[in-house]
């Protein structure tokens, strides 16, 4: 019986099988809600802080609007010469993805996160760059406008009647290890726009009556500012997960409600939608499946429900489970509600029994929810 031969590997197979992957790089983001606000001064102010404590720190591309103060910290790091593309004629400068790939920095600052790229560039879109930068380990600072955000765009378009152009998909954020809001109030950035520190002295007017009015600025911030929230909850919620603590690691307020096939659950509906507003909460709607659901009436109602919940803004949840109580509890251990509603009809008898039951169960299994148990009229 002859023996297998096993092929020998070559030194370089063997170098390359001991290193260990290279880890991903961070991406850190400056977000803002309008040009002026200060998202690239924090950047590159960033990128010279880490220079100072001898990281290597390189400019991937910038822009500096004609910022005398920009344009002066720029000038304390190394830019990584920009590439031309000739498209149709005319040459345009890009980022040189592939020059900060051979450079391998430690960090690269990337401007203007939305940006796209010239036809005949190596990707289509600038967030694209930053991926091929991270996966080779290199951390990136970049920034970017709460419009330029897909899911915002249409809201920031009815708001302000401004057409936006260039977007970034909510996924692309919710990869950042790290979202800072460059803030400044409404009425410093319109001092700063009539000082001319933003754009030339011809176009302040202009803008002024435009992108600029005080109560589109009030209601961009106040996006930015949701965007930034949902991303440290999130970073929270992720870290609970990770170390396993206890559901009452919460910060923001998330509201549930159990329906079933009642007309009475268009009340408690509306009962949490309402404290969810009151509270600025996630809202969310839970029914446990039931072979009650089966018939036709039921199912009508239900849908009814769902469709009312649906309008009121809340994430409507389906749940299996032979136990209404231990399903609920279980959901709102892992999504870390903070405010469950149950109804409850004029009972008597064993049903008023096995209900109070379920409530306990319920209260046992999820200690740290506040429950709200609301009457409801009994269904004739």
């Amino acid at each position: 019986m002859s023996t297998p031969t096993i092929p020998r590997k070559s030194p370089e197979d063997w170098l390359a099988a001991s290193e260990p992957d290279v880890p991903r790089g961070r991406l850190k983001i400056f977000l803002g809600y309008a040009p002026g606000v200060g998202k690239t001064f924090s950047m590159l102010s960033e990128g010279i802080r880490r220079k100072g404590r001898g990281e290597d720190v390189v400019i991937g591309t910038v822009e500096t609007h004609g910022r005398a103060g920009t344009a002066e910290l720029a000038q304390k790091l190394e830019l990584v010469p920009q590439k031309s593309i000739d498209y149709k004629g005319t040459l345009f400068q890009e980022m040189d993805v592939e020059a900060i790939l051979e450079r391998r920095p430690v960090v690269a600052l990337i401007d203007e996160l939305a940006h796209t790229n010239i036809e005949g560039s190596r990707t289509p879109k600038r967030y694209d760059d930053v991926f091929l930068l991270l996966d080779a380990g290199i951390d990136v600072l970049s920034t970017i406008n709460i419009q330029h955000i897909e899911s915002l765009t249409p809201r920031v378009q009815s708001l302000t009647g401004i057409t936006v152009r260039e977007t970034v998909p909510d996924w692309v954020l919710d990869r950042a290890d790290e979202i800072v809001i460059s803030d400044l109030t409404p009425e410093a950035l319109v001092t700063r726009m009539r000082r001319g520190d933003i754009y030339p002295s011809e176009r302040v007017e202009r803008s002024l009556s435009n992108f600029f009015r005080r109560g589109n600025l009030i209601a961009l911030r106040e996006m930015a500012l949701q965007r930034v929230t949902r991303a440290v909850d999130q970073t929270l919620e992720d870290y609970v997960k990770r170390k396993h603590l206890g559901s009452h690691w919460t910060v923001a307020e998330k509201v549930g409600v159990c329906i079933s096939a009642n007309p009475a659950s268009r009340d408690l509906i509306a009962r949490g939608a309402r404290l969810s507003q009151a509270l600025n909460a996630e809202f969310y709607v839970l029914h446990v499946e039931s072979a009650k659901d089966d018939s036709a009436d039921c199912r009508r109602t239900l849908d009814t429900n769902i469709k009312f919940a649906t309008n009121l803004g809340a994430k409507v949840v389906s749940l299996k489970g032979s136990s209404v109580a231990s399903a609920a509890a279980a959901f709102a251990l892992e999504h870390r509600l903070t405010q469950v509603f149950f109804g409850r009809s004029a009972l008597t008898g064993l049903k008023k029994y096995l209900y109070f039951l379920a409530i306990q169960r319920f209260t046992s299994e999820a200690p740290h929810v506040d429950l709200h148990i609301i009457t409801q009229e009994t269904p004739r």
